[in-house]
């Protein structure tokens, strides 16, 4: 389940995600499976390969890629989602859910 963003917040993640730019979008999330990780980060690129560089620099794997839909991404969470989003200069998305 995902709350805490706007519409005009998603939209242009799904139009970064479509230009072939890899796109972040951080918000609140709530999945049993995941206890303790109350926000996730979406990085997409409809660019696959692009996406996949990106992600092996971060230790991410290409079978970690959820690709359903129209919008390809990894789903970040927990410490590996701050270390990234520190790494990235936007750290600023995390910290502002959590600060709420």
């Amino acid at each position: 389940m995902a709350f805490g963003i706007k519409r005009a917040e998603l939209e242009c993640w799904k139009r970064e995600v479509e230009a072939g730019n890899i796109a972040f979008l951080t918000h609140y999330w709530i999945d049993e499976r995941f206890p303790g990780c109350s926000t996730v980060t979406k990085v997409g690129c409809c660019d696959l390969e692009k996406l996949k560089i990106w992600g092996r620099q971060y230790g991410l794997q290409p079978e970690w890629l959820d690709l359903r839909g129209n919008y390809p991404h990894f789903d970040l969470f927990g410490d590996r989602q701050k270390s990234i989003l520190k790494a990235e200069n936007l750290l600023e998305q995390v910290e502002r859910l959590e600060k709420k």
